[in-house]
């Protein structure tokens, strides 16, 4: 089976990909982190995309295009694939569908996590970390049980990401809408897409992704 997981940042997307690695067995393929590890590894693709990074320029859609064609190729047949934010762009979907054919796998279902942008402002720029474990907190919906101090470790540093800001977040909504939402048309088309409450429980909506997958 392969999918994909839509949503703008912050719905949940990397969080429901895991789950679905641990208990369907199937491969997410992330470009930010298939970008890394190409980088890190030093491949064709890898040393490509590294000089235009380091150049301060966006990796094009034909380098991502060649890092999801090695990964799909470097896949068991029998494995299924997590698209998770990928693609970004009409462009890109008609690339994938290329890859994908190309490579002997169909698209079976791609899942929108829908958001609503107030809460989904409200849900980011809350979050925060303990700066000495990593373990994770909001200011409303699980801030410590003793304010000031992390449950795990007792530490009193915190952090949180310079860029969970609702401007970085409307913007990135904005981006979301205007290129990423146009893509949903033609897959609608084909009759593969859903939508689940991205702003429903984390549990609920593995709940939702697996009555979807097993129907």
């Amino acid at each position: 089976m392969n999918i994909i997981l839509l949503g703008p940042p912050g719905a949940g997307k990397g969080t429901q990909s895991e789950r679905l690695v641990e208990r369907r067995g199937m491969t997410q393929l992330s470009t930010g982190d298939m970008l890394r590890a190409a980088v890190k590894a030093k491949t064709p693709v890898g040393l490509k995309a590294k000089a235009v990074m380091d150049a301060g320029e966006l990796v094009s859609d034909e380098i991502v295009s060649d890092l999801i064609d090695d990964n799909l190729a470097a896949l068991d047949a029998g494995t299924g694939a997590i698209f998770d934010g990928y693609p970004r762009t009409e462009a890109q979907a008609a690339i994938l569908d290329k890859l994908l054919e190309k490579h002997g796998r169909t698209l079976d279902h791609v899942v929108e996590l829908a958001v609503d942008e107030d809460a989904l402002v409200e849900r980011i720029t809350g979050r925060f970390s303990c700066a000495n474990c990593g373990a994770l907190y909001h200011d409303t919906a699980n801030p410590p049980s003793k304010e000031g101090v992390c449950d795990a470790c007792d530490s009193t540093e915190f952090k949180r990401r310079p860029d969970d800001n609702e401007e970085t977040v409307r913007k990135r909504m904005g981006v979301y809408r205007a290129e990423t939402a146009p893509i949903l048309p033609g897959y609608e088309a084909r009759g593969i897409v859903t939508r689940v409450d991205g702003m429903a429980g984390i549990d609920d909506v593995t709940v939702l992704i697996e009555d979807i997958l097993s129907a």
